[in-house]
């Protein structure tokens, strides 16, 4: 299990990728699944984009919390990782180009989004990261280089999320602003641990300008 995520598939929707203006990659969260992340994407009404969903071993991209220590998350995080990795560049190549490819997380999916995009930054369509952030222990000091040149950034979370604790919210979207991305993040009074209208209205945004609409 040196790779666990290395032969999970992909599921796709919307427009064939070679004829697609935008494309997202979405990633679900923990015990959840990437035909969930379908559903969810069905919500969004933007023409002309294809959508792929990755899914993880056993429903689950790391055994322990994001805030573990991050060995102890080894080899699942690095695996993940490299699944998403994969399929985003698989993405750009066969579709639209990195610069329209939104990357789009729910929780456990949000936080390995936002690592990924810290990881290798470069100009993307967007990353909607919906009650989660950047993975490691407290007190990690998230120091990354490269240039997310003004990709945009949404980050949306709860102000009593009972699993991302809002300061790590705070921490990721300074990390990311530090990196160059265009970050906007909006934290919600009393929501939970979910997602609402206005965090889909503001992805859906994103995925339009990604795909050239006004």
């Amino acid at each position: 299990m040196d790779d666990p995520h290395a032969a999970q598939p992909t599921e796709t929707a919307g427009v064939p990728l070679g004829e697609a203006d935008a494309a997202v990659v979405l990633v679900h969260g923990r015990g959840a699944s990437a035909s969930g992340m379908l559903d969810l994407a069905s919500e969004l009404s933007v023409d002309g984009v294809a959508y792929r969903a990755i899914q993880a071993s056993r429903n689950t991209w790391y055994p322990n919390s994001f805030m573990a220590p991050t060995e102890s998350n080894e080899p699942w995080l690095s695996s993940a990782l490299s699944l998403l990795d994969r399929v985003v560049d698989e993405t750009a190549s066969d579709g639209p180009g990195r610069e329209s490819v939104v990357l789009v997380g729910f929780s456990q999916g949000a936080c390995l989004s936002s690592e990924y995009l810290a990881r290798h930054p470069g100009r993307y369509g967007g990353l909607g990261a919906l009650s989660g952030g950047l993975i490691g222990p407290e007190g990690t000091e998230f120091d990354y280089e490269g240039d997310l040149a003004d990709t945009p950034v949404f980050l949306g979370c709860s102000d009593v999320d009972p699993h991302i604790p809002v300061e790590r919210v705070h921490e990721t979207r300074d990390a990311l602003d530090a990196l160059g991305g265009d970050v906007t993040e909006q934290i919600y009074e009393g929501m939970g641990h979910t997602v609402v209208q206005d965090e889909l209205d503001r992805v859906e945004s994103m995925v339009a300008d990604a795909a050239g609409g006004e």
